[in-house]
């Protein structure tokens, strides 16, 4: 379908749900999903969303993910308190990736960064380029209490 739509011109309507039909979710029933902050344009993450994190994540207005390390919905900041909320959904010419604009308030990365891409690959190097804004102790509770591994709070992909 979305083939057959592209090359309409700007304003040109349709119906969400056939758009939503016409996904291409991959064999595990998934869609990428980048978070990218809606003011500033900053891309924060990349998750994976199942038909029902996205049905709840436009029914709510908060952001869910699928958790493939979990195996259940992921409902961003459930552990964290930073909250996701969407302010526009995006589906690429494909439709095999989706683009959530989202008001991120603080950290989206489990590190405690802005965002999980502070990693940058210099020549032969790779070189962190961002501090945490908040200790993910903080974020997730004390070492010897309920904190998550950071590797499953990060929902490894």
């Amino acid at each position: 379908m979305l083939k057959d739509i592209e090359n309409r011109p700007r304003g040109s309507r349709f119906q969400r749900s056939e758009i939503l039909a016409a996904l291409k979710l991959n064999a595990d029933g998934l869609i990428p999903a980048i978070a990218q902050q809606h003011d500033t344009g900053e891309v924060l993450m990349m998750a994976w969303m199942n038909r029902e994190a996205l049905d709840e994540t436009l029914a709510t207005g908060r952001v869910c993910y699928y958790s493939r390390s979990r195996g259940k919905l992921w409902r961003k900041g459930e552990s964290s308190g930073q909250v996701q909320r969407l302010k526009g959904l995006y589906i690429d010419c494909d439709g095999d990736t989706l683009l959530l604009r989202v008001d991120q308030p603080g950290p989206a990365c489990h590190t405690g960064r802005s965002n999980c891409f502070f990693f940058r690959v210099d020549g032969d190097e790779a070189v962190v380029t961002a501090d945490p804004l908040i200790d993910p102790e903080t974020l997730y509770g004390t070492a010897g209490a309920s904190s998550p591994d950071p590797k499953s709070a990060k929902d490894p992909r």
